[in-house]
């Protein structure tokens, strides 16, 4: 460790009586280590929220060699930055969710809000835009206010991809019910080199087009989930060479302990349920995902 983090949260998941907050027991640990291409260490859950180095030292015993610190905002961007100064396991990834877009232009700053990702994305520990994209989930179609919030969404991920260009690395995309429109976006403005669906949604078909594009598919702990087939067929037809694996912690915790808190120590479950699908080895998986993280956001 090179420095210091704040302890505090940047913000606290929801603890409603219908969760399970107990952290799942750890799973042996993979003997060829990978990365976790996408977590949120600075939102506090479980019974008792762990620290980050509580959260790197499981990692660890689990052969999780790193983490991609993601963020939502301009406050937990700041916190990534100081999380991937601070250790040499982490890396940032800086941006305005699409979901935050529309708050910060309602309230006039979201100029100013690319600006402060525009210079966080500077540091050299800062390898990815993200997360960015579009959501169409919490964002109405019709009425005037949804009009204008989708107009946010889709400003706001442009200029991201116009910033992941600028510092020449990674964007991460979040795209939820937006398909077709987050591919036809980076169509039109041009994806930079290295361009990431995190927790990949789609469909086959989409895994294809994507692909095709040159795009890297991150799948998370819903892969294991009874109702989605759409990502194991997704997966099935993805070129090995363009799978990343996430957590998107602590989010997503992967069958059997759906609903628990996640964290980086169970990417192990997510992978060996990956390999039982592709039918390939473990250990081989665990190297070829190795290597595109690697080529994705470059050494820790």
């Amino acid at each position: 460790m090179t420095g210091e983090v704040p302890d505090t949260y940047v913000r606290e998941r929801s603890k409603d009586g219908r969760r399970d907050l107990r952290y799942p027991e750890a799973p042996a640990p993979l003997a060829v280590p990978v990365y976790d291409n996408h977590c949120h260490l600075e939102i506090a859950d479980g019974e008792i929220g762990l620290s980050l180095d509580e959260q790197l030292d499981r990692a660890v015993s689990a052969g999780i060699a790193g983490v991609v610190q993601a963020s939502g905002d301009i406050e937990s961007s700041r916190w990534a930055v100081a999380a991937a100064e601070a250790h040499p396991r982490v890396l940032a990834a800086v941006a305005i969710h699409p979901n935050d877009a529309p708050v910060y232009a309602a309230a006039g700053r979201l100029d100013e809000a690319l600006a402060a990702i525009d210079e966080l994305a500077a540091h050299p520990r800062a390898r990815a835009i993200g997360e960015t994209g579009l959501d169409y989930f919490r964002t109405p179609e019709a009425a005037e206010t949804g009009t204008a919030e989708r107009r946010a969404q889709h400003a706001s991920f442009e200029a991201h991809i116009a910033l992941a260009k600028k510092h020449g690395i990674a964007l991460q995309i979040h795209d939820r019910d937006a398909h077709r429109d987050v591919l036809d976006a980076l169509a039109r403005v041009g994806a930079p080199e290295r361009t990431v669906f995190h927790c990949f949604s789609g469909d086959a078909e989409m895994a294809r087009e994507a692909a095709e594009g040159g795009y890297w598919l991150s799948f998370a702990g819903n892969l294991t989930f009874k109702n989605a087939q759409n990502l194991r067929d997704a997966l099935a037809v993805t070129p090995r060479e363009r799978i990343l694996v996430e957590t998107d912690a602590p989010f997503l915790t992967p069958v059997p302990h759906r609903g628990r808190p996640n964290a980086p120590y169970l990417v192990p479950v997510t992978v060996r349920f990956m390999a039982a699908e592709l039918g390939v080895e473990v250990d081989d998986l665990c190297a070829r995902l190795a290597a595109n993280t690697l080529d994705v956001y470059g050494a820790f």
